[in-house]
């Protein structure tokens, strides 16, 4: 039984290592996708500052993502 919880133990880990990746890989990544979006629809209606604001929203996603993960491992170890 002690070989079972270390396992779980071990698991619980690597899965806190993959969210830990995702945060880091969550904020650049909302940013290139904003950016690429509103480059299109600068593209599509013949403007210049729709890149701007998606590169924006893509930081507030990012940023969003950072804060409710972080959240709910805060919250998890509290327990």
């Amino acid at each position: 039984m002690a070989d079972e919880e270390k396992k779980s133990g071990a698991l619980g880990e690597l899965v806190k290592a993959e969210s830990m990746v995702q945060l880091a890989i969550a904020l650049p990544a909302g940013c290139l996708i904003g950016w690429l979006a509103g480059a299109w629809l600068d593209e599509r209606f013949h403007t210049g500052w729709i890149a701007v604001v998606g590169i924006i929203l893509g930081a507030v996603a990012g940023f969003v993502k950072i804060f409710t993960t972080a959240a709910k491992y805060l919250k998890s170890d509290r327990e």
